[in-house]
C-alpha cells in the first residue's frame, strides 16, 4: 500500500507553525508497512487543494489530508475535496447527531457549515474537538490540530496496511562521505533499503521485508565500520 500526505495551511508555508502532522503521520504509516511517496504542503486555497488531491488520488492507494476543517473563512478543505471528487457539500445529519449526543451541542449552537461534508462521505467524529473529518473514496480528511488529527487517525489506522517491515540501525563513528563505497556495496549485496542519517555520528538504517536479510545486511556493515563508543 502506498500513500500521499497533504497538509493544508498558510501558516505552514510561512513558517509560523511547524508541520508536525506530516512527520507524525509518516511515522505511523511507515510503522504499518505503508509506503509514503509524497508529502505536500498547500495553502488555504480551494483550487490548489483540489488540484493536488485529484492528482494524488489517481496515483496512490490513499491520500491523507490534514488541516482546513471548520466553518471559518479560511477552512476550505471540505469544499476542495468535494470539488476534486466531483461532489457537492451537504450538511451531514449523522455528524450533527453525534455532536448533539457526545458534545452537548444543539444545531443552533454550531456555526453554519460545521457539519458540512462531501455528499456520500463517511463521517469521522472528532472526539477531541468539534469539526468532523471524513473519508471519501480513498481520501481521508483529518483536522489540522495535532491532538484532534492523531485521535481521529487512530480510529481508522487499521485501514492502512502494508507489508511488514523489519528495521535495524547500525551506528558508525565516521563521516558519511567516508562510508559511500561500503554503503553502495551493501545495497548491491543485499535486498534491503538503506538510509544514512548524519549527526554526531552516522546512523545507517537498514529495512526490508525479510528479517534474515536485514539481519545479515546489518551484520555485514557493522563489521566494516568504526563503531560508536558509548
Amino acid at each position: 500500500m502506498n500513500a500521499a500526505v497533504v497538509t493544508v495551511g498558510d501558516e505552514l508555508l510561512s513558517g509560523d507553525t511547524t508541520n508536525t502532522n506530516a512527520t507524525w503521520l509518516c511515522d505511523r504509516l511507515d510503522g504499518r508497512g505503508v509506503t509514503v511517496e509524497r508529502v505536500t504542503v498547500v495553502p488555504d486555497r480551494e483550487a490548489d487543494i483540489a488540484r493536488v488531491v485529484n492528482e494524488y488520488r489517481a496515483e496512490y492507494d490513499a491520500v491523507l489530508v490534514t488541516g482546513g476543517l471548520g466553518p471559518t473563512h479560511d477552512d476550505v478543505t471540505m469544499e476542495a475535496v468535494a470539488a476534486a471528487l466531483g461532489r457537492d457539500v451537504v450538511e451531514h445529519e449523522a455528524a450533527l447527531e453525534w455532536l448533539a449526543e457526545h458534545g452537548g451541542y444543539t444545531r443552533d449552537d454550531l456555526t453554519e457549515g460545521t457539519a458540512d461534508l462531501p455528499r456520500g462521505a463517511r463521517v469521522l467524529h472528532n472526539e477531541v474537538g468539534v469539526a468532523p473529518g471524513c473519508v471519501v473514496d480513498s481520501v481521508y480528511v483529518l483536522p489540522g490540530v495535532p491532538a484532534e488529527m492523531e485521535a481521529m487517525f487512530e480510529r481508522v489506522a487499521d485501514e492502512f496496511q502494508g507489508a511488514e517491515k523489519h528495521v535495524t540501525v547500525v551506528e558508525a563513528d565516521e563521516p558519511e562521505s567516508a562510508l559511500l563505497s561500503r554503503v553502495d556495496d551493501l545495497r548491491s549485496r543485499f535486498d534491503v533499503t538503506v538510509g544514512c542519517y548524519p549527526g554526531d555520528y552516522v546512523r545507517v538504517k537498514i529495512s526490508g521485508g525479510d528479517p534474515e536479510e536485514v539481519a545479515a545486511a546489518a551484520d555485514w556493515i557493522r563489521e566494516r565500520v568504526e563503531p560508536v563508543e558509548n
